[in-house]
């Protein structure tokens, strides 16, 4: 990923701009007309990729100029995994005299970069010509990615989002959606670590659910709560890790009972998801209980959580002191290691849920 992140640059008018291209940052340079010759979208997060393709197949040119000056192809559909044909498409001219644009779609199985080297030390002016690349980067061996940026290249890295920046991306995303749309519409603090925990880090299966809760909301809906969740999205308001939490919070041995035995007859909770989730809130616990200021607002800030759950972290402190955190947090550990096979030759889900819950609440 280093290759990503520092070999950044692009043309502007002639002169090279040394440069970290971030997915906006791209995207901004498109809107502003400064088309690079040639630019690599790459990276692991398929999400970002998608996202500046799609600019460039459909808003740069109007309707008609994409029938004469665009070109879409895929690297699997390019005979022996060859670049050659991609870069042919690239040295013809603009015939609606705007931009000429040739976007090669998973370029991830190309096999043969010759070509391209040679075009990148003549690139046709007019032309952009865009190359995605997913779930990776090139080979940076290669002298091709090596003289990439001196030859005039742009490099976009899509990185994967990490797991505990998850939550804030959805929170940010559902409010610039609820922003461009001009609606008069809030979320309930909980909804985005509902779908977090869901999901996961799969950005375009977030955003595909943050759709289906917009279109599916009613008319007059004001609030995106955990009902209009579990009915377009298909999480259940009662049975999911974030009650769970709760349960062990306000020490509720039936309802804990009942949701793990829930968790274990299904497939949609699998035990090493949902026990990384509790294990993050009883570590965090951990840390709150030798917080110098208990103010809503610093342990927000020290936990990197919002305002909203600060409350949970109090009532469960006054639960469970910093010694019983510490012996629960050894729970966890161990039952992961039985999860994977350490000391364990026969305890089921179920089982291994029933104990950790029990040795939590007692």
């Amino acid at each position: 990923m280093q290759f990503l992140l520092y070999l950044c640059m692009i043309i502007v008018n002639g002169p090279i701009v040394n440069s970290m291209l971030a997915p906006d940052d791209i995207l901004n340079q498109l809107r502003s007309g400064n088309y690079p010759s040639v630019c690599l979208l790459a990276g692991e997060e398929p999400y970002y990729i998608d996202l500046v393709s799609d600019y460039i197949e459909h808003r740069i040119l109007d309707e008609a100029a994409q029938a004469f000056d665009l070109t879409v192809l895929y690297g699997r559909d390019l005979p022996g995994q060859d670049i050659s044909p991609a870069v042919s498409a690239a040295r013809g001219f603009a015939m609606m005299g705007g931009v000429k644009i040739v976007l090669v779609k998973e370029a991830q199985v190309i096999k043969k970069w010759d070509a391209l080297a040679l075009y990148m030390d003549n690139p046709q002016p007019g032309t952009l010509f865009a190359i995605c690349y997913k779930y990776g980067a090139p080979d940076k061996r290669l002298n091709l990615w090596k003289s990439f940026e001196k030859k005039g290249g742009v490099i976009m890295a899509s990185e994967k989002l990490r797991d505990y920046k998850v939550t804030a991306w959805i929170r940010d995303y559902l409010q610039q959606r609820i922003r461009q749309e001009g609606l008069d519409l809030r979320f309930q603090d909980r909804v985005p670590d509902q779908l977090a925990s869901y999901i996961g880090s799969d950005l375009s299966a977030i955003v595909s659910a943050v759709d289906k809760l917009l279109l599916g909301r009613p008319a007059d809906c004001k609030v995106i709560d955990m009902n209009l969740v579990e009915r377009n999205v298909g999480i259940s308001k009662d049975f999911n890790v974030f009650e769970l939490q709760d349960a062990l919070v306000k020490g509720d041995v039936v309802k804990a009972n009942r949701i793990t035995q829930y968790f274990a007859t299904g497939k949609d909770h699998p035990m090493i998801k949902e026990l990384g989730i509790l294990f993050s809130f009883f570590q965090n616990l951990m840390l709150y209980h030798y917080l110098p200021d208990k103010n809503e607002r610093a342990v927000a800030s020290a936990l990197k959580i919002s305002p909203y759950f600060v409350k949970d972290y109090a009532t469960a402190a006054r639960r469970y002191s910093a010694y019983k955190t510490l012996r629960i947090i050894g729970y966890f550990r161990d039952t992961d290691a039985r999860l994977k096979g350490l000391n364990n030759p026969s305890a089921k889900d179920e089982d291994l849920w029933k104990e950790l819950i029990y040795k939590i609440l007692h």
